[in-house]
């Protein structure tokens, strides 16, 4: 069961971030205010204490606070972001999750975001992607067994993180996007393959028995109610148009 979290609120430059998103709409700072609000006061609702951190007005990806640690039970591990713009993120994260844990860094030239990083109880799934190469994994896995957890890294094709395609949802099941859906090295689990039109869904946050999904995908809801989890649908839309999702704006332990 997850106690607490870290979110940062996002800075008026937010729409200056990194983001591939070809929606010609504009992100607007108003609306991700509201959205960023909600999704606070839902992890509060669910029992999180919650602490969240000022803006970092010279990283507008900053509110995206996964990507800078990968907190375990154990340890947090202050990751080196794969993305120039974003290593200045990091320093303010060690400082806040210093409170919390122990900590670690990785080194470079490791690079890891902890968006491709997925924690299944002992055992740690690694994307290796654009953002985290072959050594941040290994920096990373090593610290982990530490501590007796095991690990694999797991290419990832698609996507801008590993958990842009696969997260873990409870009750020992997968939800996935269909380019993981025959992956051998997720087959020991059970799986929920979303429908391709609504791979964005993949990205759903699981936390102490409830499931939040972003709005909108309503076939990739009717197959999480198999679960019989609480079910809390999210408005997200500005922060999609930034690369980003549900599990990006927090870390969780």
């Amino acid at each position: 069961m997850f106690t607490h979290a870290v979110a940062r609120k996002p800075g008026e430059n937010f729409a200056s971030g990194l983001t591939t998103s070809t929606n010609p709409v504009k992100p607007d700072y108003e609306r991700i205010l509201q959205q960023h609000a909600a999704y606070v006061a839902t992890l509060r609702d669910i029992g999180l204490e919650i602490v969240v951190m000022d803006p970092l007005p010279d990283h507008p990806d900053a509110y995206f606070v996964e990507d800078t640690a990968v907190v375990t039970p154990d340890i947090a591990v202050i990751t080196n972001p794969g993305a120039d713009s974003r290593k200045g993120e990091t320093a303010s994260i060690g400082r806040m999750m210093s409170q919390f844990r122990d900590i670690r860094h990785i080194q470079a030239p490791g690079t890891i975001d902890g968006g491709d990083v997925l924690m299944v109880s002992k055992h740690f799934f690694i994307g290796i992607s654009e953002r985290t190469n072959q050594e941040g994994a290994r920096q990373l896995g090593t610290i982990l067994e530490e501590f007796g957890n095991t690990w694999v890294t797991v290419p990832v094709g698609a996507g801008l993180h590993f958990k842009s395609s696969v997260n873990y949802i409870g009750k020992d099941t997968l939800l996935v996007t269909q380019d993981f859906a025959d992956h051998n090295l997720l087959n020991k689990y059970s799986q929920i393959i979303v429908d391709p039109d609504e791979n964005y869904a993949a990205n759903t946050l699981y936390v102490n028995d409830h499931l939040i999904v972003p709005a909108g995908f309503p076939k990739t809801r009717r197959q999480l109610e198999k679960l019989k989890f609480a079910i809390v649908e999210m408005d997200v839309s500005e922060v999609a148009k930034m690369d980003g999702g549900l599990t990006c704006m927090s870390l969780r332990f």
